[in-house]
């Protein structure tokens, strides 16, 4: 109903005319006038509330209203009881209303906290950036549906930003995005602001965050301080996270996209054209300026930037292939049964022999494969029978004579002796030298020239090695000169002596041996025990963090360095 309407109606009530007059003359219900001019009476009899201000209805009396002082005690006593349970307490005392009023006169009486109070936080140019992952389900064309993570880094003081897709969200990727994020901004702030991902941060301990040794070292040949953020604080990084939603509303919303590269060149162009230009609704100017006034500020770069690839060791197989994500890829085919090292980068795979010398280059396939071969025509083995023949028995040799004496049976008995060879000096790689040696003189002295005997005599008279003697000789040295370091002998048994005499005599005991007053006696020892226990306690999580601030983008300072 209008306000001219209530006026007409309250002016012809005024004037004398009846409720039914009005209604017929205007052509609304007797209802609606007498309910317009009922509601006048009340406003101007408590007090006269503005006409044009929302009335508050009255509630409508409903059978928990005998039960409304019952739900205050209770609500009073179990601020957190919730409104099952509530209905189960009101329905033994006889009530026999419904659940949902209950649950909305619950709501209205519980009393909840108000929320903190947002501060603004701005850093000076060139002192804090901020980065972090998103991870997003996106359809592409050409591909089908795949995750792909977005990594984000972004200058707190310009707003401008570094985004790039990747497959996964790894220490390798991690290392190498920041690089490609430092040379697209030209610097390096000072600090920057994490979340507690792995790769940074291992753990916490005594409220102090315990960072990864290996991305310190990136971060300090970079000259920048890496800041840990408490745990489930995502307001301290306000300023990343707000360009999270930014991108999920700019640049993936109404587009499609091929592939994964397709996306990126997207997201590079869509960082220059749009991201860059668009002036912030804080800073009130364009990042690309900004970043300008912010750049003289930033750290310069190392002349060389940090290796970020991955180095793993593999044994070649039967076949002459290493194998990394379900992916082989051939070596050269007379290091058969050796360990080499293995270099992953970003788009490439390199096989360095013993002597690290590169053996092997090789295009990376996309995890999204598994199952291929990458086959370099030129390891494979050559056609010509003799040069075969003498890798054989050079490799065979460095196990000495009954190495030779073995290869001759295995190629004089065997059909396929050299492809058994092959197989013999993959098996050798699982056990140790002397265990090799001794099986293949007790298989020339039986006459067993075959790998399956060879391998039944491994299996019952010889040691599998350890992992992580896989490695190389010089490794192992290292792994055995520590042990021998970190080695405890037994406790003689005169340590335990106490524990035999009586509870008296072990009294006795104490006290003949407590220390004088200024002579430390075993306190220490107790006291570094009692730390060391303490520092194995994890820290509790959920303890208030005072003093906070924000930015504009509802963000906190509460790192922590």
């Amino acid at each position: 109903m209008s306000k001219s309407v209530k006026h007409e109606i309250i002016r012809r009530w005024h004037a004398g005319q009846s409720m039914r007059g009005i209604a017929g003359d205007l052509g609304i219900s007797r209802h609606r006038v007498a309910r317009t001019i009922r509601h006048h009476q009340q406003s101007r009899d408590s007090g006269g509330a503005h006409p044009d201000l929302p009335q508050r209805r009255g509630r409508r009396k409903s059978k928990l209203d005998p039960f409304e002082d019952a739900l205050g005690r209770l609500l009073s006593r179990y601020p957190n009881m919730t409104a099952t349970r509530m209905f189960e307490e009101l329905r033994a005392l006889g009530y026999q209303g419904g659940y949902t009023i209950l649950r909305q006169r619950m709501n209205e009486l519980r009393q909840r906290p108000a929320p903190q109070p947002v501060i603004r936080f701005e850093t000076a140019p060139g002192v804090q950036a901020q980065m972090d992952w998103s991870v997003y389900d996106i359809d592409f064309t050409s591909e089908g549906r795949r995750r792909v993570h977005l990594f984000g880094y972004i200058l707190s003081y310009s707003r401008r930003q570094y985004l790039c897709f990747t497959e996964q969200e790894d220490f390798e990727n991690t290392t190498r995005q920041h690089t490609r994020a430092f040379e697209h901004l030209q610097g390096v702030a000072a600090t920057c602001l994490y979340d507690n991902m792995k790769v940074v941060v291992q753990r916490w301990e005594d409220d102090q965050p315990i960072y990864n040794t290996r991305f310190l070292a990136f971060a300090t040949h970079y000259g920048y301080s890496p800041w840990a953020c408490r745990p489930r604080t995502p307001k301290t990084k306000g300023k990343i996270e707000r360009q999270f939603d930014f991108v999920e509303k700019n640049l993936l919303n109404g587009r499609t996209f091929r592939s994964l590269e397709h996306l990126n060149e997207v997201t590079r162009w869509w960082l220059s054209h749009v991201a860059d230009l668009r002036v912030h609704r804080t800073t009130k100017k364009r990042p690309l300026d900004a970043h300008a006034e912010e750049l003289p500020h930033l750290l310069s770069l190392p002349a060389h930037h940090y290796d970020t690839a991955r180095v793993i060791y593999r044994v070649v197989d039967v076949e002459g292939f290493v194998s990394y994500r379900n992916n082989r890829y051939s070596v050269p085919w007379n290091g058969i049964g050796q360990l080499f090292p293995l270099r992953i980068t970003e788009d490439q795979l390199l096989v360095y022999n013993r002597q690290i010398e590169l053996i092997a280059t090789h295009r990376l396939l996309p995890s999204s494969q598994s199952g291929q071969e990458q086959v370099d025509p030129s390891h494979r083995a050559p056609r010509n029978q003799q040069i075969q023949l003498e890798l054989l028995q050079q490799r065979f040799a460095e196990f000495g004579e009954h190495g030779s004496r073995f290869l001759e049976g295995l190629l004089g008995k065997q059909r396929c002796g050299k492809h058994q060879a092959q197989r013999v000096l993959v098996l050798c790689r699982s056990y140790g030298r002397a265990d090799v040696m001794a099986a293949l003189e007790r298989a020339v002295r039986f006459h067993a020239y075959s790998y399956a005997s060879l391998e039944r005599i491994l299996n019952a008279w010889g040691t599998p090695r350890p992992p992580w003697q896989s490695c190389t000789e010089e490794q192992q040295k290292f792994f055995e000169d520590w042990d021998d370091v970190a080695s405890v002998g037994p406790r003689p048994s005169s340590d335990y002596q106490h524990l035999l005499l009586d509870e008296e005599s072990a009294n006795d005991s104490e006290d003949l041996h407590e220390p004088e007053d200024g002579q430390g006696g075993n306190e220490p020892e107790n006291g570094a025990r009692q730390d060391n226990e303490s520092k194995d306690r994890e820290p509790e999580d959920g303890k208030p963090d005072h003093d906070q601030q924000t930015d504009g983008e509802g963000e906190t300072d509460q790192g922590h360095a």
